[in-house]
């Protein structure tokens, strides 16, 4: 049962986190249909960085010392790096959208074209392959937490808990629910959260308030592909096996279901994202799943064809969006222009 909740984790956790950051991008107003370009290019990003550090001064120096406190505060800096260049990206799509005013369905098409074009591009100029690796070897297992956060033999004491969340789970898990948290508290609770909920809402009451509407959205959108970016790294750790590709299999397509299922609200979204998290592990270790803890792995014994269960998540996803999609509210500005001669 750990091993299940830890993996249903692993998907789940990326997945919440590139949802929020389509709500900030529509809440403000802007459609942000580039979730998937930005979660590439952030991976990419974030990969290339933990690729690259490993190789310089201070860096061996600091292995040699303390190996897991470096590896995993390599992992806070890759995050940090896939947020600041995913916001970068997404200015393109806040640019088209805000000031040229461009079909945002349109602009987000183009990016999530451009983005593994771009990625695939580059790694083929770096590695003369397909894929780009954090490190050579079983990487996953180097930038697992190896002890508990409480000290040594703190695993053993926590029992069933310690096995779950702390012995072999990643510090990009914590991060990523923290920031969950703060940001969703920032989104519904203070005064930057309000006014970017009014522009997507009712661009003109907001500016008749004395609101930039422009501002606003622009924040929104970057925010979002910050997130994107951060999600995207995140991925790229957990769930595909420390690697870049050019691919993220669909997860900002799925993070988008999730926002909607979750009718953009983050508590919501939060069970939206564990529920197809969830889909997303059966589909991935079926053959692998002790459910009882006995050795029997009664998913492999049902003996229905592999295939079904990678398409677990997909058809989960249209069904539950064929039964929600009709109760859901978007933002009522969303994906409008803002026109302020316009009333």
């Amino acid at each position: 049962m750990s091993f299940l909740i830890q993996q249903t984790l692993l998907y789940a956790i990326p997945l919440m986190i590139v949802a929020l950051a389509g709500v900030f991008a529509e809440r403000s107003g802007i459609i942000n249909l580039a979730l998937e370009g930005m979660m590439i290019f952030g991976a990419f990003c974030g990969v290339l960085f933990v690729n690259t550090m490993q190789d310089t001064e201070w860096v061996f120096a600091a292995y040699r010392e303390d190996k897991y406190a470096t590896l995993q505060l390599i992992i806070i800096l890759a995050m940090v790096v896939a947020a600041i260049l995913g916001a970068i990206l997404s200015l393109l799509l806040s640019f088209a959208s805000i000031n040229l005013r461009a079909n945002q369905t349109i602009g987000g098409t183009a990016i999530n074209l451009l983005a593994p074009a771009i990625v695939l591009f580059l790694i083929r100029m770096l590695e003369g392959q397909n894929t780009l690796f954090l490190a050579k070897g079983d990487a996953a297992e180097w930038f697992m937490i190896k002890k508990s956060m409480f000290g040594y033999g703190a695993k053993e004491s926590m029992g069933f808990l310690g096995d779950t969340f702390v012995h072999k789970t990643y510090i990009t898990n914590y991060i990523c629910i923290l920031l969950f948290v703060i940001l969703a508290i920032i989104l519904y609770k203070t005064r930057f959260g309000l006014r970017v909920r009014s522009c997507g809402e009712n661009p003109h009451a907001a500016d008749s308030l004395g609101i930039n509407v422009k501002k606003m959205r622009y924040a929104g959108t970057t925010i979002s592909g910050a997130l994107a970016g951060m999600g995207g790294f995140v991925y790229a750790l957990t769930t595909a096996n420390c690697s870049s590709n050019g691919d993220v299999a669909g997860f900002g397509f799925l993070a988008l279901a999730v926002m909607i299922f979750g009718n953009w609200k983050p508590l919501s979204i939060a069970g939206a994202a564990m529920l197809f998290g969830f889909f997303k592990c059966l589909a991935a270790g079926y053959s692998s799943i002790d459910i009882n803890g006995d050795g029997i792995f009664l998913l492999k014994e049902l003996g229905l064809s592999p295939h079904l269960y990678r398409m677990l998540p997909y058809i989960v996803t249209l069904i539950v969006l064929a039964f929600t999609s009709k109760n859901s509210r978007a933002p009522k500005a969303e994906g409008i222009p803002y026109d302020k001669g316009q009333r």
